[in-house]
């Protein structure tokens, strides 16, 4: 493997600015890139992550500073100057075309040509083939896109970039839709791709995957450089400390429970051959989480306990009353609220404005002689953009056009405005920055003081810690422990997780 601390960098940015109008995007953007490297890129969102990527990516073109490639100053006027000079950009969300072969994909535009230029099939397949066995993974390139998994969809695009013998490749948030198995083997690919010289850009909101797969990291804030350090160097608190210029305490709001009555009361809840006997409470006051490994069964509980997904046995009560199977009308009448794993599959619909996705679940408090008032849906939608600091430029445009972190809180928002008496949120941090991480801890805390009862999955063992008044861990759909905060700890959850918990839970 390329010693990347004496080798000269394969890419250098150095100083570059970047403005639009009045907004300066990008003030000081500066990183360098080694070969057989892979170099975490973090900062919240609006840091200038992104237009420094584009910037690379021959997207943008820098207003001011320098960009060298091999130690040559460069300047892109496109993408396809980026991709000629050795520069591969991996979005978060694959765009391969569905109806084509993985190969076909892989080679679009450029694929080899046989007997009267007809398109040679077999070669393509062929060099495809190699590409996959340098990488250390096994697809059928003859087999059509759709219905790839994101992380085989991902691997395609690696295969792709490496097919026009890029020797930088920039993965933007590669991480966000895969599970913990598909992670593990991005970062062997990763390992893979190090060790065959290419440097690797890797940005993400886990600042544990930067631990993880990364040998240097450097940080942004504010559209500016703040620091770049071996990844030894630095400690979890370090890098939130320069990433959001406060201490780690303030990620997790924490103020100590005080559970009152039963809110939900589950009783030996089995879905056949997805889980079984589960049996729980969560009370008003306290944040009760939902902890274990993907496949556990955390996200299967919480739709049963919902009523999306129908139950083998075993009976839901909110507030004393039983709820019926396979029925979430009747669990939002009785006060519960789901907030989804899947925001933008499950939680929003893309396409309707921040008020209407806001209002969609409280339609009928808002008819008025059939009809639905447009002035009490934005009038209920400001309540909650204004209690929630959702950061907006109109409330009539779609939620696509807003970040992560502010799509969680129209998800909220949505169903706070209901007044519930339980909320059940899946993953309530995925995918968004350590700063809007904050306020949706802050959010929470503020809630469970008010009296809401919440129960919370998260795959995040320091959310959980941080946030959780007791931990209910599953493994292989069954309960294995059920700890209170002053129990819980990484050790325990990840012994009863993963099978070696002295006092397992029956």
């Amino acid at each position: 493997m390329t010693d990347q601390r004496s080798a000269p960098p394969v890419l250098v940015l150095d100083h570059a600015t970047k403005r639009f109008g009045a907004v300066r995007a990008l003030e000081d953007g500066s990183i360098t890139l080694y070969p057989g490297e892979a170099h975490a890129l973090l900062g919240e969102n609006g840091a200038g992550k992104s237009t420094l990527v584009k910037i690379l990516a021959g997207v943008y073109g820098a207003d001011s500073g320098e960009l060298l490639i091999g130690g040559e100053p460069v300047t892109f006027n496109g993408p396809g100057a980026s991709r000629a000079a050795g520069v591969s950009i991996i979005y978060q969300e694959p765009t391969l075309f569905p109806d084509l072969s993985v190969a076909e994909n892989i080679f679009m535009g450029r694929q080899p040509l046989g007997v009267g230029r007809r398109i040679d099939r077999a070669a393509m397949n062929r060099a495809a083939t190699e590409i996959f066995a340098r990488l250390g993974v096994q697809l059928d390139p003859s087999r059509v896109a759709r219905g790839l998994s994101v992380a085989d969809q991902q691997i395609v695009e690696i295969a792709k970039a490496l097919s026009f013998n890029a020797q930088v490749l920039v993965m933007d948030e590669p991480t966000a839709a895969l599970t913990t198995v598909e992670v593990g083997r991005l970062f062997e690919v990763i390992r893979t791709l190090r060790a065959q010289g290419a440097a690797v850009l890797f940005i993400t909101h886990r600042i544990e995957e930067a631990f993880a797969s990364c040998q240097r990291v450097t940080i942004m804030r504010d559209g500016s450089f703040v620091r770049t350090a071996p990844i030894e160097e630095v400690t979890v608190e370090d890098i939130i400390r320069s990433m959001v210029g406060r201490d780690l305490d303030a990620l997790f709001p924490k103020t100590p429970a005080a559970p009152g009555e039963v809110v939900l009361d589950v009783e030996h809840l089995c879905r056949d051959g997805v889980f079984y006997d589960i049996s729980f409470q969560v009370r008003r006051g306290e944040i009760v989480a939902l902890a274990g490994l993907v496949g556990a069964g955390r996200t299967e509980v919480a739709r049963a306990v919902f009523g999306i997904d129908r139950r083998t046995s075993g009976t839901v009560r909110v507030r004393g009353e039983a709820l019926p199977n396979g029925k979430p009308l009747a669990a939002m009448n009785a006060g519960v609220a789901l907030v989804p794993e899947d925001r933008r599959q499950q939680g929003l619909v893309m396409e309707m404005s921040i008020d209407q996705n806001v209002a969609l679940a409280s339609l009928r408090r808002l008819r008025r002689f059939g009809l639905i008032w447009r002035s009490r849906e934005r009038e209920l939608a400001t309540t909650w953009a204004t209690r929630l600091q959702l950061r907006f430029s109109r409330m009539g445009n779609t939620v696509s056009t807003l970040s992560g972190g502010n799509q969680q809180k129209v998800v909220l928002g949505k169903w706070l405005a209901r007044n519930p008496s339980l909320l059940i949120i899946d993953e309530p941090t995925r995918g968004i920055d350590v700063g809007t991480k904050a306020e949706v801890h802050r959010l929470l805390d503020s809630l469970v003081v008010d009296g809401l009862a919440v129960l919370m999955i998260s795959s995040e063992l320091l959310e959980v810690l941080g946030m959780a008044d007791r931990v209910i861990v599953l493994r292989e759909g069954r309960i294995a422990a059920d700890l209170t905060r002053a129990e819980a700890d990484e050790d325990s959850i990840m012994r009863a997780a993963t099978g070696q918990s002295p006092a397992a839970a029956a």
